[in-house]
């Protein structure tokens, strides 16, 4: 069982939803490009963004809850840059010391809800606000940039067209899928719509691209790369329930061709398409998985 839900109204800045979960076995966890906060089964931690996928193993009847952070949002909120997190999971008592320790406590107890203690965070704390360049090319890139250097591009004043910020307003609603977004922008469609070559940013940007890509992997834990291939993997992941194929799968979340879905598939969660995919995967602890137990 997995639930989700929007967050509170406090942690709407700064939290993509908070969640519920309860597994038999062992569930096979996929990178998202999210920090999450996770309480139950004895012990909190902040789980890191991966790189690749994991391996989450609980008592039987063991409930986790959680708070999922927006991505570059966590270090704000958690005082650590989020590269420091990378593929690890994080107690929150090594990270916040006694201060941890104790929240850990009443988390455990039943007394605070994750929700509840990012919200007593933020209260003790003076307004965690992320990085708005990085949160620009984090929105480019989620809006379904086909390279980097496009998304990146679009952060310098000049470029025309309709704005990404339309495009990944429509993917959040699910109103769209990344091959028809073109169409609803009144772009010319392509395999990697929205038009990100015809995109126009109205701010102006001086960032240098060295310094975004430093500041980018503080705040979302690797470059922008890598969150480029996670978050076309997550749209082929929120996309695989309503297209028929593996081919339209890959063409309708961006990857030039199945071939390219299918290397992304195995790198980041260890399974070829169709076995993630069809049916949805669970963990299979065999030694070739080789995935990292929390």
């Amino acid at each position: 069982m997995y639930e989700e839900e929007a967050p509170p109204r406090r942690l709407a800045g700064v939290a993509r939803c908070v969640w519920r979960s309860a597994s038999t076995g062992p569930k096979r966890i996929v990178p998202d490009g999210c920090l999450d906060l996770v309480a139950g089964d004895g012990g909190v931690f902040i789980a890191g963004p991966d790189t690749a996928a994991w391996s989450s193993l609980t008592r039987p009847g063991a409930v986790l809850r959680g708070v999922r952070f927006k991505p570059g949002h966590a270090p704000a909120v958690l005082g650590v840059a989020a590269d420091e997190l990378r593929d690890r999971r994080v107690s929150l008592g090594e990270l916040w010391g006694r201060a941890g320790e104790v929240l850990s406590e009443r988390l455990l107890a039943g007394e605070l809800s994750p929700a509840e203690a990012v919200e007593s965070r933020l209260a003790s704390m003076e307004a965690a606000t992320a990085d708005a360049a990085v949160a620009k090319l984090i929105e480019r890139l989620d809006a379904g940039a086909a390279r980097v250097a496009e998304a990146q591009a679009l952060m310098r004043p000049g470029s025309g067209g309709a704005r990404v910020a339309d495009a990944a307003a429509l993917l959040a609603r699910g109103e769209a899928d990344p091959a028809g977004i073109a169409a609803k922008l009144g772009a010319p469609a392509r395999a990697t719509s929205p038009d990100v070559a015809a995109t126009r940013i109205e701010e102006p940007s001086a960032v240098s691209e060295r310094r975004l890509r430093r500041r980018f992997v503080q705040a979302v834990g690797y470059g922008p790369a890598t969150y480029l291939r996670v978050a076309r993997f997550q749209r082929a992941v929120a996309l695989a329930p309503r297209v028929a194929g593996l081919a339209a799968l890959a063409a309708a979340a961006g990857y030039s061709d199945q071939a390219h879905l299918s290397r992304d598939c195995r790198a980041l969660t260890g399974l070829t398409p169709r076995g993630h995919f069809r049916p949805p995967s669970t963990v299979d602890v065999a030694e070739r998985d080789r995935l990292r137990s929390a």
